[in-house]
């Protein structure tokens, strides 16, 4: 986690044990219901920042880099376990961000429409 010149490590493992929430989600590139693991992000976000930054630099650990805004939203989920099972980096962790819903204009046989899902995140940056 980065927030200016602070950084910090979080714990996978304590990141796996404060996950409370469970929730079916279809998996449009598995293409099949999973039962993940996780957070709500923007809480996540609350007690890592004092409140949800404007945007946020996600960094993976292919290297792939974005910057995306609006996190004000509960519907994404901070996944950590998929099926009972840790993420891996093999299964697109440690970290994934995930929609928890989708809205009726989401056509799951469609994956470009998937494509807000952050895999393997590595780490957040705050951007003010």
């Amino acid at each position: 986690m980065i927030n200016g010149d602070a950084a910090k490590t979080l714990s996978i493992n304590d990141l796996r044990q404060q996950s409370d929430i469970v929730q079916t989600v279809f998996d449009p590139y598995q293409g099949r219901e999973v039962e993940m693991r996780g957070l709500e992000f923007r809480r996540f976000l609350i007690d890592q920042f004092g409140d949800i930054p404007p945007a946020l630099r996600f960094i993976a650990w292919d290297d792939y880099e974005v910057t995306l805004g609006g996190w004000h939203d509960p519907n994404w989920l901070l996944v950590t376990e998929e099926d009972g099972k840790p993420l891996s980096l093999r299964s697109r962790g440690p970290l994934r961000l995930v929609e928890q819903a989708y809205d009726d204009q989401r056509d799951v046989e469609k994956l470009r429409e998937f494509n807000d899902w952050i895999w393997m995140i590595r780490s957040i940056e705050a951007k003010w």
